[in-house]
This record gives structure tokens, C-alpha cells and sequence, in this order.
């Protein structure tokens, strides 16, 4: 029987892509799973495609929790914060954007952590899942807001974990790089450039979630290379700044 038959699992911006897949993964595993998107027809429609196991409960991801847990008779086991939001832009970006990619990337985990805590620390058990991206652990050329706001959902995973562990909170950050969805396609030539060559499908970025949570590993890198790269920016970052540049500037140059 699997792990998590019968368990009750939240999954966010569930419309497409990595959610869509998470979604249909953890209800292949015999789970419950709300099927959450800001789109209504994109909920429905995963929801609709997945079967009975799924309850879509559309709307924005930082104040879907306590319709979730109604919907699944009062109790998540399972969150998986996947929304994100891919804004581009430098320095100069609007602070409209950079307020948007925050609140999308950082502060929806943290208004869903507050609210799921509580009963997990209580009961002693809960599971937390963030779908980070690489440019947490490293950056994305071209994406200002998305890169400092993914390493600020990295640090909160950090955070629950280190502090939690103990009283039996399983947190995974997810750190792909390159995968073929819809985000992709809307990183344009930079997506095209550094992501698109190595991109996997969103199925690879569920099997190496439930390869690390069987493991019990914080880390998940469904692109094994991910960790060269961190490794080499930790321990040597002005080599790994320079080549980065280079990368900058052959983007600068298409």
C-alpha cells in the first residue's frame, strides 16, 4: 500500500504544468488531492481529468487553505505550494512586479504555513512542499524579481524545517530547472538560451519528489547538475559570477 493512500494533499496553481502533474501523481498514490488554480476552468478541468480523487477549489493560492481543508473533511495532510509566478525584468522592474512575484512566491507558503502549523505541531506529523526552481539555489539571467523571490522561498523552506523537524514536519524544496510548461514558454530567449536545452517533462519533477520524500530529503533536484552548480557557486562565486556573466552577455548578444 502506498504511503499515501487515503491521505488528504493540497496542491496549488494545479491548472498545468508541475501542479497538474504533482496533482495527478499523489491521487495515482491513492491520495485525495484539491486541485487549486487561479483559473476556475483549468482547476476543474485537471480535476475532471484526474477523477474522483480530485476536488478542484479554484482561486488565489495564498487564501485557498481553509477551503481546501474544508473540502477535504477538515484535515491536510500534504501541502504542495507549486503557484508561482515567473517575472522577468532587472532592477528597474515595476514595483508593481516585484510586490506581485513576493506575494506569489514567498508570502502565499507563509499565510499557508501559518494556517496548517497549528494542527501539524499538534498532532505531530504534516508535510510541506515547495516548488522552488534552481534560480533559488542560484539565478535566472533576465528575471530579477522571480530569482530574489525564489531564494526567499527557499530560505522560508529552510526555516520550517530547521525549526520544525523535530516535531515531526517534513518540508521538500523542489529545485528544477528547465521544464516544459507554459512558465518555459514565457521565459522567452532566456528560457530558450539556459533552460530549454536540458528541460524535462512536469511527470519527471513528480518522480523526483516522491523519490526524495521516500528518502526524506529536504533538497529535490530533478536535474542532478543543479548541484554542480551550487556546489561551484558556494565554493569558488566570483569564478561562478564571471561565467554567469558570460551567459548574460551571449543573451545581451541574440
Amino acid at each position: 500500500m502506498s504511503a499515501y493512500q487515503d491521505q488528504r494533499v493540497v496542491v496549488t496553481g494545479a491548472g498545468g504544468g508541475i501542479g497538474a502533474a504533482l496533482a495527478q501523481r499523489f491521487a495515482d498514490e491513492g491520495a485525495t488531492v484539491v486541485v487549486n488554480d487561479l483559473d476556475p476552468a483549468k482547476a476543474a478541468a485537471v480535476a475532471a481529468a484526474i477523477g474522483p480523487r480530485a476536488l478542484p477549489v479554484p482561486g488565489d493560492a495564498s487564501q485557498i487553505v481553509e477551503r481546501a481543508r474544508e473540502a477535504l473533511g477538515g484535515t491536510v495532510d500534504v501541502y504542495c505550494a507549486n503557484a508561482g509566478l515567473a517575472s522577468g525584468g532587472d532592477a528597474f522592474a515595476d514595483e508593481a512586479v516585484w510586490e506581485a512575484a513576493w506575494d506569489t512566491n514567498v508570502m502565499a507558503h507563509v499565510r499557508a504555513a501559518r494556517l496548517l502549523l497549528p494542527a501539524w505541531l499538534e498532532r505531530g506529523s504534516g508535510r510541506f512542499v515547495s516548488t522552488v526552481s534552481a534560480a533559488g539555489l542560484l539565478t535566472m539571467i533576465g528575471a530579477a524579481p522571480y530569482s530574489v523571490t525564489k531564494h526567499g522561498a527557499l530560505a522560508f523552506a529552510e526555516w520550517l524545517s530547521l525549526t520544525y523537524r523535530h516535531r515531526g514536519l517534513h518540508v521538500h524544496a523542489v529545485c528544477p530547472q528547465g521544464v516544459r510548461t507554459d512558465m518555459l514558454t514565457a521565459a522567452g530567449s532566456a528560457g530558450e538560451l539556459v533552460l530549454a536545452p536540458t528541460a524535462i517533462e512536469p511527470e519527471s519533477v513528480a518522480d523526483a519528489l516522491f523519490d526524495g520524500m521516500e528518502k526524506d530529503r529536504f533538497l529535490i533536484l530533478p536535474h542532478p547538475e543543479v548541484a554542480e552548480f551550487a556546489t561551484a557557486r558556494a565554493t569558488d562565486p566570483d569564478h561562478w559570477l564571471a561565467a554567469m556573466n558570460h551567459l548574460q552577455r551571449k543573451w545581451e548578444a541574440r
